[in-house]
């Protein structure tokens, strides 16, 4: 299936349907007075977040949706039908945007979360609502009100609680298909990862890690220039904006010995240039491919540039690493976890 997780469509919602005006005419029944009914509401357009969607594929293929109109109302009271709603099924982690005004209108982060995109138009007043003692025989109705016509910017964030930044093949797909049972494409090429793909990463072999686990995303490479359009990067560091925390994957082979942290600085210029608050989340420092002959070199390189920096040294070959890397990823992830918990308003259930 091809992955799309960025669409524009434009919505319509019902209009609502008119009021009646009309009179009770029965035999034996003089002067029967205004019985016109009200007329239906339009249709809302419903976004909501279900939990086997993966991608916005389908609303590239189709942009326009409309909520049905409310039926006019009808004499002897009768009410017209409200207009069918349209509900739009897009993957968890959609945020829906204006696409006129940019302003952000919901974040569907869960699955089974509503947002009403298009309020569907209120149904007109039939006459029978405005007889009083003055007037008796009122002769007019409302008309119904019309419905909401907007455009949406659909964005799809992966729910991934740590995600892998790096050069092109620095060997951050080899990684992930080491720590979890994704399964992504790898060869010794750049670019061989053209999507994200997403990893559940089991936690074990520690006192109070027994039976934890947490979704690693591995982003395509990023190369210079990457927050304003250069390569593939830059269309997918939106996806790290829900990560708790970010895993630089740097290459022994790439580090340079007078200059050991310019991968590092580099991406980390770019995710300032793309969003200042991806730069402020946490970091790890992981050093693969540390069974080739210049690893123990580069680290000491590192270490030396970055004293107070943690570094984790693996290897995706021997397995050399992996469990204290995902360790430490799982410890900065516990951590905001409390943070955002702590951050959550509280309940009243004061009644």
């Amino acid at each position: 299936m091809k992955f799309v997780d960025q669409a524009k469509i434009y919505i319509s919602s019902g209009h609502g349907g008119a009021g009646c005006a009309s009179f009770r005419r029965e035999k034996y029944v003089p002067r029967g007075g205004p019985d016109g009914g009200d007329g239906g509401r339009g249709g809302d357009v419903i976004v909501e977040a279900v939990s086997q969607k993966e991608t916005l594929l389908r609303f590239h293929l189709n942009q326009h949706f409309k909520a049905g109109n409310g039926r006019p109302g009808q004499g002897r009271r009768k009410s017209g039908e409200a207009g069918p709603d349209v509900r739009l099924a897009v993957p968890p982690g959609t945020v829906i945007f204006d696409a006129e005004t940019d302003e952000q209108l919901a974040d569907l982060a869960e699955a089974g979360a509503v947002c009403v995109a298009a309020k569907g138009g209120r149904g007109g007043l039939g006459n029978s609502n405005f007889a009083s003692g003055g007037h008796r025989s009122p002769r007019y109705a409302q008309p119904g009100e019309e419905g909401q016509s907007r455009r949406l910017r659909l964005e799809l964030r992966l729910l991934a609680d740590a995600g892998l930044l790096g050069y092109p093949n620095v060997g951050k797909s080899t990684l992930i298909s080491r720590l979890s049972a994704a399964r992504p494409k790898i060869a010794d090429y750049p670019f061989t990862t053209l999507v994200p793909n997403l990893g559940v990463v089991s936690v074990e072999g520690a006192r109070d890690d027994d039976g934890h686990s947490f979704v690693l995303a591995d982003l395509p490479g990023l190369i210079d220039g990457a927050a304003k359009g250069a390569g593939l990067g830059h269309q997918f560091l939106k996806h790290l904006t829900r990560c708790a925390v970010l895993v630089h994957v740097l290459d022994p082979l790439r580090l340079e010995a007078g200059q050991p942290t310019r991968d590092l600085e580099k991406i980390k210029k770019e995710l300032r240039a793309f969003d200042r608050n991806l730069a402020k989340k946490p970091q790890i420092i992981a050093l693969g491919k540390m069974d080739l002959a210049e690893g123990q070199g580069a680290l000491a390189a590192l270490k030396k540039a970055r004293p107070r920096t943690a570094v984790y040294p693996f290897s995706s070959a021997t397995g050399q690493g992996l469990v204290d890397l995902k360790r430490a990823i799982w410890r900065q992830i516990c951590k905001y976890r409390e943070k955002e918990e702590a951050t959550r308003p509280e309940m009243d259930d004061s009644r």
